[in-house]
């Protein structure tokens, strides 16, 4: 079905939103993408895209065969803390490789794309509440004024502020772990370059090459209770970053000596939203599934989000859309963040049960990681 003539707001300049936009004006639509930023960055920090969403990326046309900026990945290595003892190895998904990259780098391609397409992008537009009428969505703005539009996609993130309107306030749940992110210059060239995940009692340390090998992503995460801030964007000292994973030995050790610049946040978790749609409004991305980092699928199940939801309108029309959207999705997020649960409590383990689990990691060698093909293997444009 031709969505010539729908208009959609999409609220928030990310990942989903930008791939929600570039997805719904494929089939026609006139979209309005509206970010409360007055300009679109992001800090310095990478991410992984796997085959199920590097799957969205080639047939929203955003990347082609040989993806543009990002950079392959040939598995994942894993370690002990104290020296960086080498525990196993996981291959690289049997769905295809996966790739890094510098969110500023992908947020750019995706932005590129919505614009060649013909999406308007408006910065410096704060969203403060949407109304859902009989015949048509408002949008209200911080200035005072409306827009008003067919449909409405909030991909606005985990502290959505149209998620409590489907939903009422709901309890946030603090994990009781911070992250710290940094990059730091590598300049490698490695012929199979690869991630290498440290674990050790009540924290872990996750690295990984960006841009052609020049930068080193770093992922620092620990378990504490005296910092409780959330957002992504606060200002860390390396120093201290230093301190609480002093007790880190071999190229962990060395790789922190180098940050000069770190962020820091809370991780907090608020459940799969329980409603998603309701009249012309729709929840999309964070927004609706926010996740732990621990599977690396925040932005995949986003791209995922963007691609089932346009082909809900174009295969179901607008009246049937929405629900078939959530009924689609819905289960699919659910288990993937429970997967990323999960693994928060793996890779902190203490005592003969972190003895026993690198036992049962060096013994499963090649077959690590087959228990979550599932999550790789998933193609949301068949």
């Amino acid at each position: 079905m031709c969505l010539n003539g729908q208009k959609f707001c999409v609220i928030g300049a990310g990942i989903g939103g930008l791939a929600a936009s570039i997805a719904l004006r494929k089939q026609g639509a006139d979209i309005l993408v509206l970010e409360q930023a007055r300009e679109i960055t992001e800090v310095g920090a990478g991410l992984q895209i796997s085959e199920n969403g590097m799957t969205v990326l080639r047939a929203l046309g955003v990347v082609g065969e040989v993806p543009e900026a990002g950079q392959r990945s040939y598995g994942t290595v894993i370690r002990d803390y104290r020296s960086g003892r080498f525990v196993s190895m996981i291959r690289e998904p049997a769905a295809g490789p996966t790739y890094y990259y510098h969110r500023a780098d992908l947020i750019a391609l995706l932005r590129r794309a919505a614009v060649e397409a013909g999406v308007d992008i408006r910065l410096a537009t704060r969203v403060t509440g949407v109304e859902d009428q009989a015949d048509h969505a408002r949008v209200l703005l911080a200035d005072g004024s409306s827009l008003q539009a067919d449909w409405v996609i909030a991909a606005d993130g985990g502290r959505s502020a149209v998620r409590p309107l489907l939903n009422g306030e709901e309890l946030l749940g603090f994990t009781h772990q911070v992250a710290w992110r940094a990059t730091i210059p590598w300049n490698r060239n490695l012929d199979t370059p690869r991630a290498h995940l440290t674990m050790g009692p009540g924290r872990h340390v996750v690295t990984y090459p960006l841009r052609d090998q020049r930068l080193l992503n770093i992922v620092a995460v620990e378990e504490r209770s005296d910092w409780q801030e959330e957002g992504w964007r606060l200002t860390g000292d390396p120093d201290d970053l230093r301190s609480r994973f002093s007790v880190f030995g071999g190229k962990v050790h060395d790789v922190l000596q180098q940050v000069t610049q770190a962020h820091l946040w809370a991780l907090f978790l608020r459940p799969v939203a329980r409603k998603w749609q309701s009249g012309r409004i729709a929840l999309l991305g964070d927004a609706a599934h926010p996740t732990l980092p621990f599977m690396a699928q925040g932005a995949c199940l986003a791209l995922e989000d963007a691609w089932v939801l346009a082909r809900a309108f174009a295969e179901q029309g607008p009246d049937a859309a929405l629900p078939s959207y959530e009924a689609t999705r819905a289960p699919r997020a659910r288990q993937v963040v429970e997967a990323a649960s999960a693994n928060a409590r793996n890779f902190h383990l203490r005592g003969p049960a972190r003895i026993a689990a690198q036992m049962a990691l060096t013994a499963l060698g090649p077959r690590l990681g087959r228990r979550y093909d599932w999550i790789y293997s998933y193609d949301a444009t068949a």
